[in-house]
C-alpha cells in the first residue's frame, strides 16, 4: 500500500478539522492548523508548503534558525510559531524569528520577551500556556498561577491572544480542554490554542482557534 501524498494528507486533516467544526457550528476557517515539523528537515516540509499550508510550529529556536529561513525565501507568507518551551535567554532570537509563541509560562520570560519586543520594535502574538493537568514533569503555568501571570503580561503589554494547554495523556482530553475554555473566557481572551494529532478534532468542537498537528501530516517522526 502506497503512503498518501503530503497534499492528500494536508487535505484529510483539513476535511476532518471542518466536519468537526461543522459538529460543533462553527466555521471551519475560524480553525488555524499548526504543521508541527519540528524534527523534519526541510525536504519534508516543502511539499506541504507546495500544498498550501502556510503556519507551520518549531518546538526549538535554534532548529527552526536553521531551516526556516531558506524555506520561507520561496513562502514569505509562510507564518512560523513557537510550540515548544523557550529559556528567557533565547527570547530575542524566538521574539525575531517567530510570528507567535505559544509557550509563555513564568514571569521571567513575561520579562525577557517584553524586552526583547521593545527592543526588536516586533510583537509576536503570545500565547500563556496553562499546566492544565498540573502535572509536575511539564511545562506551563500552574492553573492557580494562571490570574497572576496573566496580570503580569498585560501589565508588561505582550500581545496575550490566548491560551495554551496539552492534557495529560493517558486520560480523556475533553474535560481538560473545556477547562481551558472556560479559563480562557474567564480572562476575555479568545485564542484556544490545544489539540494535537491524537484529539484535535475534539479541541475543534470544544472551541480550539489553533491545533498543533505533526504526526498525522508528517507521519511518525524517527
Amino acid at each position: 500500500m502506497t503512503e498518501p501524498s503530503p497534499a492528500a494528507r494536508l487535505a484529510a486533516i483539513q476535511a476532518r478539522i471542518a466536519h468537526a467544526a461543522k459538529l460543533a457550528r462553527r466555521a471551519a476557517d475560524a480553525v488555524t492548523l499548526i504543521a508541527v515539523s519540528k524534527t523534519h528537515p526541510a525536504e519534508a516540509i516543502a511539499p506541504l508548503i507546495a500544498a498550501g499550508q502556510r503556519v507551520f510550529g518549531e518546538n526549538r529556536v535554534q532548529e527552526a534558525a536553521a531551516k526556516w529561513p531558506a524555506l520561507r525565501e520561496g513562502a514569505p507568507d509562510t507564518q512560523l510559531h513557537l510550540i515548544g518551551q523557550l529559556q528567557s535567554n533565547k527570547a530575542a532570537e524566538a521574539v525575531a524569528l517567530f510570528d507567535a509563541i505559544h509557550s509563555v509560562d513564568r514571569p521571567s520570560l513575561v520579562t525577557a520577551l517584553a524586552r526583547a519586543m521593545d527592543k526588536a520594535d516586533r510583537r509576536p502574538a503570545c500565547f500563556v500556556q496553562v499546566n492544565i493537568g498540573d502535572e509536575p514533569q511539564k511545562g506551563g503555568a500552574p492553573t492557580a498561577e494562571l490570574p497572576a501571570l496573566l496580570a503580569e503580561a498585560r501589565a508588561a503589554e505582550l500581545p496575550v491572544a490566548g491560551l495554551m494547554c496539552i492534557p495529560p495523556a493517558d486520560r480523556e482530553p475533553a474535560p481538560y480542554f473545556a477547562l481551558l475554555a472556560k479559563l480562557a473566557a474567564d480572562h476575555g481572551l479568545a485564542g484556544l490554542s490545544m489539540g494535537m494529532s491524537g484529539d484535535f478534532e475534539t479541541a475543534v468542537m470544544i472551541g480550539a482557534t489553533q491545533v498543533r498537528v505533526g504526526t498525522a501530516l508528517f507521519g511518525a517522526r524517527a
